[in-house]
């Protein structure tokens, strides 16, 4: 068997909300984001700027509504403002249709970016 670790899942131009370098770690996202994209709590993922250099990756935990902020070390790649992408993949043997949903400026889903499949 070989394993493929393929996008699982993708909040494309999520605005951070906020940045904290006094919290311990990680990125506090919505908690409707994170079950719209099938995120769970602790999980890992990238966390990609859209107008600078800045990647890094850290684990995923739920907040309130339109919150996406970064904590701790990460706090020092982003800005209140800055429009990221987060994404998450899994290890399988078959195909992954990858959920992906584009957000407006207030971290609303304003269209749903889903691929109708995933040819191998």
């Amino acid at each position: 068997m070989r394993l493929n670790n393929l996008l699982k899942a993708k909040l494309h131009h999520a605005r951070v909300t906020y940045a904290d370098p006094e919290y311990v770690g990680s990125i506090q996202i919505d908690a409707d984001l994170m079950a719209a994209v099938g995120l769970m709590e602790g999980e890992h993922v990238h966390v990609w700027a859209v107008d600078h250099t800045s990647r890094i990756e850290t684990y995923a935990f739920s907040g309130p509504k339109g919150v996406v902020g970064l904590n701790g070390g990460a706090a020092h790649f982003f800005k209140p403002g800055d429009r990221i992408v987060v994404a998450a993949f899994c290890l399988s043997d078959e195909p992954v249709v990858p959920k992906v949903v584009l957000l407006d400026e207030g971290n609303n889903i304003v269209r749903d970016l889903t691929p109708f499949s995933v040819t191998g």
